[in-house]
């Protein structure tokens, strides 16, 4: 699937829509500031936690980090983990609080 920007997510938001969202920063990152809605699942602790987003397996996912690169990290392991539709948010937490 493809990745999704910033500013779709937003509109998105702003359309009363509640996305399956993963922050996968670590908790101090996610408690210094968070997207709306986000469920703070650091990448290292994301093996553990699959029972726990097995519902999500055909649901798109959205995951998201700082910049971009640890979520593209979790989305290969989700997909791998047979999750049918996550997405990368493009440029991250610094992105998407850029442009709001």
């Amino acid at each position: 699937m493809a990745d999704i920007t910033p500013a779709e997510l937003r509109q998105r938001q702003q359309a009363g829509e509640t996305p399956n969202l993963i922050d996968v920063r670590e908790t101090w990152e996610h408690e210094e500031g968070r997207i709306p809605g986000a469920q703070n699942i650091p990448l290292n602790s994301l093996p553990e936690k699959l029972d726990d987003l097995d519902e999500w397996k055909n649901q798109e996912v959205i995951v998201h980090c700082k910049g971009g690169g640890r979520s593209a990290s979790a989305k290969a392991f989700l997909t791998q983990q047979g999750f049918t539709n996550v997405r990368n948010l493009l440029g991250g937490y610094q992105a998407y609080t850029a442009e709001g």
